[in-house]
């Protein structure tokens, strides 16, 4: 992809507390990896991942035509999660089954988040987890952490560089090479 809001990456994992297992909807543009949505629930119906995905839509307003990539999970394959995605004339797509190479870049970020935050932290309930998932994913992870496939950069870093690139680029036109003059 060339640029945000291109295509997006969508996935689901489970988080267990002291008394309860509790879930987490994540979508990422896959461009920076930057998270454009999130929802955290105590059920994994289809509410979950709709509550992520309108997120995104609210936080980034994309132009129709986003590829939006997730799993076969039901969630993804419901009535209402379909119409919304219809609604924003969004296109989607789905893992070949047994196939999670193809959410790769959703699946690395659960594995990330899972490492660096959830599993180094005894949250005390559904709240706490809720309040630390944000400030992780929002001040840490979007803004601060390096990711060598973006050249060192964090997801909102290299969106920001792109974006002045292809800003720079537009700013001085076409430009003619004359060879040999």
């Amino acid at each position: 992809m060339s640029g945000p809001n291109q295509l997006w990456v969508a996935g689901i994992t489970y988080i267990r507390l002291r008394t309860e297992f509790v879930y987490l909807a994540v979508i990422l543009d896959s461009f920076s990896r930057v998270v454009v949505g999130r929802a955290l629930e105590r059920t994994l119906q289809a509410k979950l991942p709709l509550r992520a995905l309108e997120r995104a839509i609210a936080h980034r307003q994309p132009a129709p035509g986003v590829l939006h990539h997730s799993d076969h999970g039901v969630q993804y394959v419901c009535r209402e999660y379909v119409e919304a995605l219809r609604e924003h004339r969004m296109v989607p797509s789905m893992s070949r089954p047994a196939n999670p190479y193809d959410n790769a870049t959703c699946e690395s970020f659960l594995r990330t988040l899972k490492r660096e935050e959830i599993n180094a932290t005894a949250y005390r309930d559904f709240e706490q987890l809720h309040q630390a998932l944000g400030e992780f994913i929002d001040q840490y992870y979007n803004r601060c952490r390096l990711h060598s496939t973006l050249g060192y950069q964090s997801p909102e870093g290299f969106e920001n560089q792109a974006a002045l690139t292809r800003s720079e680029a537009i700013d001085r036109g076409p430009m003619v090479t004359f060879f040999g003059t």
